[in-house]
């Protein structure tokens, strides 16, 4: 290669580059318009549909203008930049064309086809540099199966298509690439990122630090405790439980290892508190805009069914690293810890937004987009006004936040363009009612062997993916036959949430866990088991709410309070046996005991009528259990200071 050669090369990756930026930009900036309906203002009728054609252009052309065929860490050469100039002149045509495409869509048009066929594949080689091989094979196996799907034997066969019905029909329809995966996630799920990156810019990062800090830093233990807090409140608006790891472990790990926390249990409970976080309203990951769409109900409906359990996750995580302390003599943290009131009065301007959002979504009853603009709104005007710790929102920085925006959503929309993809396969080749009936009939309509099944699905196609792109596969794919064999729909929705974020701590790929590790500097598999073992709860809470649909606020408020109560008293002594450590070490025999009576005080309603007895029976001998367990080891203490005195 030549010394020009070389020359032209650089400057060729130069422009791509900066023609990346300039379409990372436009990504936010064309959702906000959208949702200002600005093209209607100035007289302009646009459809959804082409509206998505443009941001999935945009996405396409980041991908392919900043990475190589080894994935994002990669420069591009001439042949990639070809195709993310390729992918954005093609959806660019077809969303100008869209009405004129649709009307011709009948005749099978040669342009249809070419649209179709540079979407899929553009799509799926991103979906492959991006987001690894999960998804593409999954996603290839559904495109290989529609195209064979009539000579499939046994009641998984289809209609037949040809490769030009298919790539037509997934890769332009309104009811396949541009169905309500990639509706929500241009249209909502942009903006909530935005929302997060401004607040971070604003200096809500430290925030939520500070606060966790100060809530918690004085107590025993206090460092994993800032852990849980921190994580939560930064997971509840970020996008992936990974992400959430990255940012708030470089502080909170090295904090827990100061303050007295193995390597294995920093990295753990930096996980599972991460992890929790895409389970938390108000954002949950953005799934719960997803849900909330699939289910054709409202946004607060599934915010509301979601908050008791992610109360008693958090409430599991909490009371066992406490009991860690306790049991390995972890005292408080070693720095200077804030005041609440003094965190407060120099930061009250970043809970405005908050107050904002949850105002117009639950008072207001706004849709979830707009709820976000406005807050965004107020974080660009209270971050301007008022910096936190010198972090002021300045012109600079606001276009550097549609940038990082635009940048971080580009596999999100790639994902869901491909889910897209299966849900337009299950529809045309009626494969999704076939799975569904196959899944039901295999174990005889066997309530708790379908969501064992559903729950280890949910776990491996979960592997790898962020927090929507999980919960779509699942909703297309697992969530039917969990409905079909009779429960609530949004308990089952929730069910494969649960279980599909649960693939973030579970090995062989916990990648929340793998992410903890390698700050920590633990081992990655002990890391991953340690992150399963403190968050038990969260394999079991499903299973309770699809037979306790009180837990999803469905019932009346007394039998909501009384099952939350059995919730909380199964969650705390379940996690006591779990540590073996109350108000001292537990000896194999109490705690054993301990451990199978915390788990029959749970609700488990899919036991059927006969578990009210034992429930109740349980509850009785777990409290005298813990008051002897109590009285002991406040007896020991005194004994010990008196010793020592």
């Amino acid at each position: 290669m030549t010394v020009r050669d070389s020359e032209t090369m650089t400057t060729g990756s130069a422009l791509a580059g900066r023609l990346a930026t300039a379409c990372a930009f436009l990504m936010p900036v064309l959702c906000i318009l959208w949702n200002m309906d600005a093209p209607t203002r100035i007289g302009i009728s646009i459809l959804t549909e082409q509206f998505l054609a443009m941001e999935l252009g945009l996405a396409i052309a980041v991908l392919y203008l900043t990475s190589g065929f080894r994935g994002t860490h990669q420069a591009p050469g001439l042949l990639n930049i070809l195709l993310g100039l390729v992918g954005l002149a093609t959806l660019t045509y077809a969303a100008v064309a869209f009405p004129a495409l649709l009307g011709e869509i009948a005749y099978r048009p040669v342009s249809l086809t070419i649209i179709g066929s540079v979407v899929v594949m553009l799509v799926m080689e991103g979906v492959r540099r991006g987001s690894g091989w999960t998804i593409f094979v999954i996603v290839m196996i559904f495109i290989v199966y529609a195209l064979l799907a009539h000579r499939v034997p046994g009641p998984l066969v289809g209609r037949e298509m040809s490769y030009i019905q298919l790539v037509q029909y997934i890769g332009f329809d309104p009811s396949a690439v541009f169905s309500t995966p990639l509706t929500v996630g241009a249209v909502i799920v942009v903006l909530f990122v935005f929302f997060g990156h401004l607040l971070f810019r604003a200096g809500g990062g430290e925030f939520f630090t500070d606060i966790a800090l100060a809530l918690t830093g004085r107590s025993r233990g206090g460092a994993a405790k800032i852990s849980v807090v921190a994580s939560a409140l930064f997971g509840s608006i970020s996008g992936s439980a990974v992400s959430n790891v990255v940012t708030t472990g470089v502080i909170t790990i090295p904090l827990m290892r100061r303050g007295g926390y193995s390597r294995t249990d920093a990295g753990a409970i930096e996980a599972i508190a991460s992890t929790g976080g895409q389970l938390t309203p108000p954002i949950m990951g953005a799934a719960a805009f997803l849900m909330a769409e699939f289910l054709d109900i409202s946004y607060m409906t599934v915010a509301a069914a979601a908050l008791l359990p992610a109360m008693l996750y958090y409430l599991s995580v909490f009371v066992q690293v406490d009991l860690i302390a306790a049991r390995d003599g972890i005292e408080v943290v070693d720095q200077d810890v804030p005041g609440i009131r003094e965190v407060l009065v120099s930061g009250w301007h970043l809970v405005l937004p908050f107050v904002i959002l949850i105002g117009a979504l639950f008072g207001l009853q706004t849709d979830p987009e707009t709820a976000a603009l406005y807050s965004a709104v107020s974080i660009i005007i209270v971050g301007a006004i008022r910096p936190y710790r010198g972090n002021r929102i300045t012109l600079s920085g606001l276009v550097a936040v549609c940038v990082e925006t635009g940048r971080s959503m580009v596999n999100l929309l790639l994902i869901v363009a491909a889910a897209g993809f299966i849900i337009g396969i299950l529809n045309v080749t009626g494969l999704g009612f076939a799975l569904t009936l196959m899944l039901v009939d295999s174990v005889g309509n066997n309530l708790v062997l379908i969501l064992g099944i559903s729950a280890v699905i949910s776990i491996i196609l979960g592997m790898g993916l962020p927090t929507s792109g999980v919960y779509v596969l699942l909703a297309a794919l697992v969530a039917p036959a969990i409905v079909e064999a009779g429960v609530d729909p949004l308990a089952a929705h929730m069910f494969i949430l649960y279980f599909g974020m649960m693939s973030m701590i579970t090995p062989p790929i916990a990648l929340a866990a793998f992410a903890a590790s390698a700050i920590s500097k633990a081992d990655a598999m002990a890391t991953g088991f340690a992150a399963m073992r403190i968050g038990w709860a969260s394999y079991i809470i499903p299973f309770i709410f699809v037979g306790t649909p009180t837990l999803l606020m469905i019932g009346s408020t007394g039998d909501i309070a009384v099952d939350l109560g059995k919730m909380v008293l199964g969650v705390v002594a379940t996690s006591v046996a779990v540590v073996g450590f109350f108000t001292r070490r537990l000896g194999t025999v109490m705690r054993g005991g301990i451990m199978v009576l915390g788990l029959a005080s749970l609700p488990l309603g899919l036991a059927g009528p006969g578990w009210t007895t034992i429930n109740l029976i349980s509850i009785a001998v777990l409290l005298v259990l813990l008051t002897v367990e109590f009285l002991a080891g406040r007896r020991e203490r005194a004994a010990t200071v008196s010793g020592a005195s």
